[in-house]
């Protein structure tokens, strides 16, 4: 059983999940501040936004792995380091470029923190309801690190220059360091077998030109770029497979995917962020295109939403000692269902009110699901390989929330697209965003009629992803209960 040292230690690994997902959400409010003062090019500003992710999807794999072979503790220090000197160079760069490298490592130095934290919490908590309330507080610092995000990130905006949503890095990163070697135990593969240098190039060249190319699709559509990009990764992808399963100590045991609790936890955490992404990419539109209200003023009006998926996630725990797991993952994910449904019921005038209710259904249920789905994802892996059990759970959390972005708000612009008026100019038709600055240029009956002809589209386009996510989220919800619920599977009704 766990004492007051492993309960302290968990607070130390929570530091870090709770300062990547903050970083996920703060940097959309500093774009503006450095855009006027580094003066990106447009190429330049999606670097800059992207490459973190990019870095992140490529390597969590590679990094999990390599936690596993050298040291969980060993590794999740290095990643400090790493990831506090990046956000240093980020915060003082002077040059897009000097940003993009910045970004770049930070998505480095967050590729080892994420799966050696979860991995971590494996060898820590060795009773099963201990367990899973330690990850239970892990995924509520990430769910309140994504909420506190767009808070901190206007107050700091308004107080200090943009540099400052990096800095906030460095002293949580210091702590880490300071109290990691104490608190934190050491763990890795007694047998790891030969490190095999092909294996981590494959893995790293099959992931980055899938994720490059949904963001293609996500941000022009289907072109000849982004197709080449995702046949390439995906070719890559039955190569690095291929190689797998021809090794006799791979690098990515592909045996964990026979386990069925472990396969549909990892395709149930796919999709869960995959609904729930695609939709966050269109509710703060909604909130500040539609609805009128300020970036930080929007933040707050989401904050329900991000609070429920605290309690979702500590709720957890604490349901899973009464009810079937199976059950509460396939409730949880219905609950989230009832939200999308909600989000049907938002108008171009009103639903405010019926947002919040909604968000905070999604966020409870998805939350409430995908602490579940990670605690059976690092259960059901053997101990010396929690960290690549780790990274491949990661790694369907970055894929989910590129595939969200991409199909769901590629189908709310083609709904939006659809639902202008003919003649309305071609700079209207790109995006809600594009509409209203063509409507600052026009005189005032001609600016009121398009900007509410390019509203109702995108409330539109809106309905038609929130029922596509329910239908989804539904459809997941009942896979669960169907395939975890089978007698074969006794670990996931414990």
């Amino acid at each position: 059983m766990a004492g007051r040292r492993q309960w302290w230690s968990l607070v130390v690994l929570v530091l870090p999940v709770l300062l990547i997902s903050v970083d996920m959400t703060v940097l959309g409010f500093a774009l503006p501040y450095l855009s006027a003062d580094l003066a990106p090019s447009g190429v330049e500003q999606l670097w800059i936004v992207d490459i973190y992710s990019f870095m992140l999807a490529g390597l969590l794999v590679l990094m999990g792995t390599l936690g596993d072979r050298i040291g969980r503790r060993k590794l999740l220090l290095a990643g400090a380091v790493a990831f506090g000197a990046a956000s240093v160079l980020a915060a003082f760069s002077t040059s897009p470029l000097m940003l993009i490298a910045a970004r770049a490592l930070l998505g480095v130095g967050g590729a080892t923190l994420m799966p050696s934290t979860l991995s971590l919490i494996r060898t820590i908590f060795l009773d099963d309801r201990q367990r899973r309330f330690a990850i239970a507080v892990w995924s509520a610092g990430f769910s309140g690190g994504m909420a506190l995000g767009p808070v901190l990130g206007g107050w700091l905006l308004e107080h200090f220059w943009w540099g400052s949503v990096f800095l906030i890095n460095v002293p949580v990163m210091v702590v880490l360091l300071v109290a990691g070697p104490f608190m934190l135990p050491e763990a890795r593969d007694g047998h790891p077998g030969k490190f095999d240098v092909l294996s981590a190039v494959l893995s790293l060249a099959a992931v980055l030109p899938v994720v490059y190319g949904i963001k293609l699709i996500a941000e022009h559509g289907v072109t000849v770029l982004a197709a080449v990009s995702l046949l390439a990764g995906l070719g890559l992808g039955v190569v690095f497979v291929r190689r797998q399963r021809a090794l006799e100590n791979p690098m990515l045991d592909l045996e964990l995917f026979r386990n069925r609790a472990f396969s549909v936890s990892v395709a149930t955490n796919l999709l869960g962020v995959f609904a729930l992404v695609g939709m966050l990419f269109l509710i703060p539109q909604y909130l500040q295109l539609v609805l009128g209200l300020s970036p930080v003023k929007a933040a707050l009006w989401l904050l329900p939403g991000m609070v429920g998926g605290v309690a979702g996630a500590l709720l957890a725990a604490q349901l899973a000692k009464r009810i079937p797991i199976p059950r509460l993952i396939g409730g949880g994910l219905l609950v989230a269902a009832a939200g999308f449904l909600g989000l049907t019921q938002l108008g171009v005038d009103s639903g405010l009110a019926i947002l919040v209710v909604a968000f905070a259904l999604v966020g409870v249920g998805v939350a409430l699901a995908e602490t579940l789905t990670n605690d059976l994802i690092i259960s059901v892996a053997p101990i010396e390989r929690s960290g690549a059990a780790s990274a491949i759970s990661e790694t369907g959390y970055e894929l989910g929330g590129a595939l969200g972005t991409a199909i769901l708000g590629s189908v709310a612009t083609a709904v939006y697209r659809a639902g202008l008026p003919a003649g309305t100019p071609d700079s209207a038709r790109e995006t809600l965003g594009g509409a209203s600055a063509t409507a600052s240029h026009l005189s005032g009956e001609a600016a009121e009629s398009l900007l509410n002809a390019a509203r109702e589209a995108f409330v539109q386009g809106l309905h038609v992803t929130a029922w596509l996510g329910a239908a989804l989220l539904a459809y997941t919800g009942a896979q669960v209960i169907l395939l975890l619920n089978r007698k074969s599977n006794s670990v996931v009704r414990t």
